[in-house]
């Protein structure tokens, strides 16, 4: 990898923490979830970034890939656990990094597992690692303080405008001997469950995040217009329904047109993911540059505690 092609990863990576930190700074017992989505990429944007994917506020047992939903009303409780997960994006290259806010206070063991399970497993990076031992080291972290790793996620490759390439990183032992290579751009977040949960996330219903796959002919005009807004400004990377109320601001207007371009196949959904039998999970996640005898951080965030 290039000199300049690393500085612009770090640069990248840089930003996603400064606004995972901003955004969570925001959650606030009483706090509007669409508040803190729209204040945290307002931010993105204002430091010259785009967004690679909107911003992921997942509570509770929900694991991954819940955003505010255009109108949305929810606030946040004090006995949430929420999760921030959320990344820049300059000329294809893709920042991605995630943390878990504890309002409750009760779960500072799950969040600890969670950060711990991360900095082992970032500890056995090097060109030549098998995923399979990575997650081994998650999954021997989380159960030995009495957890469970969610073993239907894991951590990713990430290359240009492509977030999720390549390799999986898995987080348990799962027997893929596939092997991290230097200079690779990689994402490890292990989620972490109670003894109570499955271990496993499932669909829950919503898609609120969705991406472009190409242009095929729609029935309606306003599904016609969407499809237009979104090969304009949102054909590369992941985008929310919220995004575009500019073009239909009515609820079922906007969700009806969306209905028809995942219908023709123009659009597919990154559906919200919540823990199998409802246990509370936490999330920890750093992306790095894999090197010969390591790793290079490029974000990295942790909640800020009393």
């Amino acid at each position: 990898m290039d000199e300049a092609k690393t500085e612009e990863i770090v640069a990248v990576g840089k930003a996603s923490a400064d606004a995972i930190m901003m955004a969570a700074s925001l959650v606030k017992p009483g706090v509007r979830l669409m508040e803190v989505a729209e204040k945290a990429e307002a931010y993105m944007k204002g430091k010259g970034y785009g967004l690679a994917f909107p911003l992921n506020i997942s509570v509770n047992c929900v694991a991954a890939h819940y955003t505010p939903t255009l109108g949305d009303r929810a606030v946040f409780s004090h006995d949430d656990v929420v999760k921030i997960d959320f990344g820049a994006e300059k000329n294809g290259v893709l920042g991605d990094g995630a943390l878990t806010v504890d309002l409750s206070g009760k779960h500072a063991k799950l969040l600890e597992a969670a950060e711990k399970a991360l900095d082992n497993a970032l500890a056995t990076v090097k060109a030549g690692t098998e995923v399979r031992k990575i997650g081994r080291v998650v999954a021997e972290t989380v159960e030995a303080l009495g957890f469970k790793p969610i073993r239907n996620l894991g951590g990713h490759a990430i290359e240009e405008n492509d977030l999720h390439s390549g390799a999986f990183i898995p987080n348990y032992d799962n027997g893929d001997t596939a092997v991290l290579e230097e200079g690779a751009l990689v994402a490890i977040e292990p989620f972490v469950t109670t003894q109570s949960g499955a271990g496993m996330v499932k669909e829950n219903g919503i898609n609120e995040i969705y991406n472009y796959l190409g242009s095929l002919p729609v029935r309606a005009q306003s599904a016609r217009a969407l499809l237009a807004e979104i090969e304009n400004k949102y054909s590369k990377n992941p985008f929310a329904v919220r995004w575009l109320s500019n073009i239909d601001s009515s609820w079922f207007g906007l969700y009806s047109g969306i209905s028809e371009l995942v219908r023709a196949r123009c659009i597919e959904s990154n559906p919200v993911l919540a823990e199998a039998r409802d246990g509370i999970v936490a999330q920890a996640e750093a992306e790095l540059i894999v090197e010969r005898d390591g790793c290079r951080i490029i974000t990295l965030a942790r909640p800020q505690r009393a």
